[in-house]
């Protein structure tokens, strides 16, 4: 591991059989990486993991991590993998994570000198920012992912103001990429109509092996003070924060425990909303932020889940939760209305219509039995959803990039002689 200003290396490649097309050096700019606990850290070191087994080169910029916080994980010691890390400064709202700043020159050294075969931007924050120009300046081809409506949290901060002007930023940024991912085709159409270019579709995987209906416990059960098998627990999976739309997990299960006076709430996670949603229902389990196996068996010890945000690019919760068998209270839009056929593997209701959420949850409460089938038929929706799957998805579109011929208004044509010379210039 490197940090920003360490000397330049090329990662030993992985040993073993390549890809169909080859192996690529790749290098990956994210703002976040486990063990910070949120969908794109997962999902990205996912992705990185599945480069890495099918032996690419991954170079990984990231932020430095807290102190206290672990600067690597299982991955960090594969032969395949490079991390640098960027200085970083806490993000505002979210103390527990972090954003990257710029490398000034150094990235455009390194990348000079062993030029990556395509640059994958996670994020959109200024260490992405910075990469998207170094890259652009030099010639190499950029793919992007669209992970997370930051135009539409400003709304829940007091900064609707800066709806628009966050909303402008995105759609600049990724355009200035060859091609951006999304998760489902209805966020595709969305973005295309804001304007985006180059936009294509690449799934979201979940592992439906640690997500299993089998992690259920009632010895976790008795923990939450749940002790008959029978009362149901309702689950919320997610960051407790205002652009979650926590408020109306409340109002369900308000009106489910009319209908079920013995149902339990379980929130697993944590933020800034934790004491606001304890005031409002004291008896609600606060189990904090979990993860691998044990955030699994919490998944799968309780009975329904909600999920009532409307901020969301995918949500991979929803996909973890039906993994774990439970059955899916949520708005038709994002990764819901990709997985979920309505009544059948879970409940849809109209984006936005939160009085119909709060039906659909004393409706849900009162029907057990139906739940209980939902939830199976929910696990079995989505069992062909595993990670290899969408890496090869993802692998197809950079090796694309790769074989196409660059933009030379990006100033891709810039022969080999034409960087080293450049490099030369900067290094003296």
């Amino acid at each position: 591991m490197n940090d920003a200003t360490g000397s330049v290396h090329a990662p030993t490649q992985a040993t073993g059989a390549l890809s169909a097309g080859g192996a690529l050096r790749i290098a990956v700019i994210t703002e976040t990486w486990p063990p910070e606990v949120n969908g794109v850290a997962m999902s990205i070191s996912r992705v990185v993991e599945g480069l890495l087994d099918r032996h690419h080169a991954v170079q990984l910029i990231r932020p430095r991590q807290r102190e206290s916080r672990p600067q690597s994980n299982a991955l960090s010691a594969h032969p395949g993998l490079e991390e640098i890390l960027s200085s970083s400064l806490p993000i505002p709202g979210y103390a527990s994570l972090r954003m990257g700043l710029a490398f000034g020159l150094g990235l455009k050294r390194r990348w000079l000198q062993h030029p990556p075969d395509v640059v994958h931007l996670a994020t959109e924050g200024p260490l992405g920012w910075w990469a998207l120009q170094v890259a652009r300046s030099i010639g190499l081809p950029v793919s992007s992912d669209f992970r997370t409506n930051f135009h539409a949290y400003s709304t829940h901060y007091g900064l609707a103001w800066l709806h628009q002007p966050i909303a402008r930023y995105l759609c600049d940024f990724h355009n200035k990429t060859r091609l951006t991912m999304v998760p489902t085709e209805g966020l595709r159409q969305q973005l295309r109509e804001r304007g985006f270019r180059n936009v294509e579709v690449v799934a979201r995987g979940v592992d439906t092996v640690q997500f299993h209906p089998d992690r259920r416990s009632l010895a976790l059960r008795q923990t939450w003070g749940v002790h008959d098998p029978c009362a149901p627990v309702v689950a919320c999976v997610g960051r407790l924060a205002a652009e979650k739309n926590l408020g109306l997990v409340i109002d369900a299960f308000a009106a489910m425990r009319a209908v079920r006076a013995d149902a339990k709430l379980l929130f697993v996670g944590d933020g800034p909303m934790r004491d606001e949603l304890l005031a409002k229902c004291p008896d609600a389990i606060f189990a904090g932020q979990r993860s691998g196996t044990d955030l699994a068996a919490h998944y799968a010890s309780a009975d329904l889940f909600l999920f009532p945000s409307l901020t969301e690019t995918f949500g991979n919760v929803t996909s973890e939760a039906m993994a774990s068998g439970l059955p899916v209270l949520a708005f038709d839009y994002a990764g819901a209305a990709q997985l979920i056929d309505h009544t059948q593997t879970g409940h849809l209701v109209p984006f936005g219509d939160a009085a119909g959420f709060v039906l659909a949850a004393a409706s849900m409460a009162s029907q057990p039995d139906a739940c209980r089938a939902v939830g199976v038929r929910a696990r079995s929706a989505v069992q062909a959803l595993g990670w290899d799957a969408i890496v090869s998805q993802f692998e197809a579109r950079l090796q694309g990039l790769r074989s196409d011929r660059p933009d030379a208004s990006q100033g891709a044509e810039w022969p080999m002689m034409a960087r080293t010379q450049h490099f030369n210039q900067e290094a003296r």
